[in-house]
């Protein structure tokens, strides 16, 4: 079922769902991330986004990547962590537990960073050692932490 959030929020409103995500840590050569500027609040999250009925996690990863992005080609995808924050709100007033499944990939070709559409204001390759943007989801910082302290030296294609 193509749009199942839309289908499920039909059905109960802005009450709490659980929401399973794939995100995406796209690092270029230089091992910096990929990240987005936000449609829906102007702030900065990772890429990536929910899954359909019918998807695996690295079919909704490569996907959601390719929708907010246009890139098509990802290296060395490697599951890094699953993670959930309770009592999250979304702008339009959704309430979920999201269940997110983290993957760190290479970006396979170059990234057009002019590209936007409804979701992807700008995108912008960001440093995590000295992040510089606000986050959409400030329980990405554990992510980052986690990142920074456990996998940033694994080699870059």
């Amino acid at each position: 079922m193509a749009d199942y959030i839309k289908w499920l929020r039909s059905k109960v409103g802005h009450e709490t769902i659980f929401l399973n995500f794939s995100v995406g840590i796209i690092r270029n050569k230089e091992g910096k991330v990929l990240m987005n500027r936000r449609g829906d609040s102007n702030l900065w999250g990772f890429i990536g986004g929910c899954m359909e009925l019918g998807e695996d996690f690295e079919e909704t990863l490569r996907r959601e990547i390719y929708e907010e992005t246009g890139l098509k080609q990802l290296l060395n995808i490697e599951k890094f962590g699953t993670y959930t924050w309770s009592d999250f709100v979304y702008p339009n007033g959704d309430q979920a537990q999201p269940i997110e499944h983290w993957f760190v990939c290479d970006a396979g070709a170059e990234v057009d960073l002019t590209y936007t559409d409804e979701e992807t204001l700008e995108l912008r390759w960001i440093d995590l050692a000295h992040l510089d943007v606000t986050l959409f989801n400030k329980n990405h910082l554990k992510v980052i932490e986690d990142y920074n302290n456990n996998y940033v030296h694994k080699k870059i294609i």
